[in-house]
């Protein structure tokens, strides 16, 4: 008998910590009501803000194509493009930015918080896009130039280029043309000093693929320059205009085959140009390249506020229907089922702060949903408790043979709900993922509330009174 109170005391503390963790604003205004009346100096509860997505605190989506013309393996190349955008945005502060895969060759990039577009279009474009070219043989450059002529020639007669034989050629660059080496395979940019000139150098390291490329690039171009690009450009001032475009050109001349998985970036630049492109390629190289947004969306902060707000009176709401039901129908059980419920929020609201879980529309979707879920267990076991009373069992067994004959059904019907949750997250996008968490997160909680919680009320509120007034059963 002592535990169960010990048990039911523990509860209440647990639900007015986990309470005030999920909104602390009253209790601290409290302590400086105290603080300031008594001359106290209680400190306050921590505080730890909620994660709201691009949809309740407004912000940047933005949509890219990937060129993947020359790539072989595109699922590769886009979770690796991926990536390295994610790295990107997080160096800039964004809180919990969204990059996800679209279909083969698009990716989405949202940023809450980020308001301004071209901001956001920027943040992403100066991600750099690493390649190694090699020569290209003097016909085919022949060819390119023969090509650029003839579209030039066109374009200053106002005809259509298109009209040009092999007229795309003249895109291309006539003397470099693309390896298989790029930014994907690069783990490492590092700053070194030459020990002859003691001029900063850039020392690349590549993975174990991209060491292999690199080997067999400069088995095959030895004696001929390697063209190194950054974001279609050369990375080093080679013309000393002072500034980087594209009519620099930094091509080494490959001595013998390099193997190891190291190369070194070498030219007249300072300390200071060496730390920058050695930090930009750190922060991630493009494993592809991608052009500007082809779709740009801005939600204002004004308009995710009032959608928080419709979404927690819808809560509220749906709270205080579920709390009415109960009690109509169930009478003192259904009371002490609502309050578990309410500890049921608190624990919940709690819980997504501390993982943290970001919460967006569907995600607060799932959450409500939960709520009206969170008493199904409840409403199997009273309806069970009401047979066994029937039947002639005492307030005590049938209470115990409530909680233990409806067990099963419980337990199939919310496990059928996870699968389902865990289906959903695992292959839907990003909007139907947020929806899943919050629900399958509400459904393991609600369990915790309705065989746990509800169970001690019941053994701590309905005694021997209960067995003389059945009726509030």
């Amino acid at each position: 008998m002592q535990q169960k109170y010990y048990i039911f005391i523990g509860v209440l503390i647990l639900a007015v910590l986990a309470g005030i963790f999920a909104y602390p604003n009253h209790f601290n205004k409290g302590v400086d009501f105290l603080n300031h009346k008594l001359s106290w100096t209680l400190p306050h509860f921590p505080e730890k803000p909620y994660i709201l997505g691009l949809d309740l605190q407004g912000g940047v989506s933005l949509v890219y194509q990937a060129d993947l013309s020359t790539v072989t393996d595109k699922s590769a190349a886009m979770s690796g493009l991926r990536d390295v955008i994610e790295r990107r945005v997080n160096m800039f502060g964004v809180s919990e930015p969204v990059v996800q895969i679209q279909g083969t060759d698009r990716l989405t990039v949202e940023l809450p918080g980020v308001t301004d577009v071209q901001q956001a279009i920027q943040m992403i474009g100066q991600t750099p896009y690493l390649e190694f070219d090699e020569e290209r043989a003097a016909e085919e450059t022949k060819q390119i130039l023969d090509v650029i002529k003839q579209v030039q020639a066109a374009e200053a007669a106002k005809q259509d280029i298109t009209k040009v034989k092999d007229w795309q050629l003249a895109l291309q660059n006539p003397y470099f043309k693309p390896t298989d080496l790029t930014g994907k395979y690069l783990t490492k940019a590092t700053i070194v000093f030459d020990q002859t000139t003691y001029k900063p150098q850039i020392q690349l390291q590549f993975n174990d693929a991209g060491a292999q490329i690199f080997a067999d690039i400069t088995a095959r171009n030895i004696k001929k320059p390697l063209a190194i690009f950054l974001d279609g450009a050369s990375i080093i001032d080679t013309n000393g205009d002072g500034k980087i475009d594209n009519q620099d050109l930094y091509a080494p001349i490959v001595q013998d085959k390099i193997t190891g998985g190291k190369a070194v970036i070498t030219g007249d630049m300072s300390s200071q140009t060496a730390n920058s492109i050695a930090s930009r390629l750190n922060s991630g190289a493009l494993p592809v390249k991608i052009g500007s947004p082809i779709s740009q969306e801005t939600v204002g902060p004004t308009l995710g506020s009032v959608s928080l707000q419709k979404s927690l009176l819808a809560g509220i709401y749906g709270l205080l229907a579920v709390v009415i039901f109960m009690v109509v129908f169930y009478r003192f059980p259904g009371l002490l089922a609502s309050l578990a419920l309410v500890i049921y929020v608190a624990l919940t609201l709690a819980i997504f702060k501390l993982i943290p879980v970001t919460l967006t529309l569907a995600g607060i979707g799932g959450f409500i949903l939960s709520i009206g879920m969170a008493v199904d267990a409840n409403i199997l076991i009273f309806a069970r408790m009401k047979e066994e009373i029937k039947s002639g069992k005492g307030l005590s067994q049938a209470i115990d043979e409530g909680f233990k004959r409806a067990w099963p059904s419980i337990r199939d019907s919310n496990f059928n709900s996870l699968i389902v949750c865990a289906i959903l997250f695992f292959v839907a996008t990003s909007f139907i993922k947020g929806f899943a968490f919050t629900l399958a997160l509400g459904i393991i909680v609600s369990l915790f509330s309705a065989i746990f919680i509800t169970r001690i009320f019941l053994m701590v509120f309905v005694g021997k009174w209960a067995e003389k007034a059945k009726w509030i059963l």
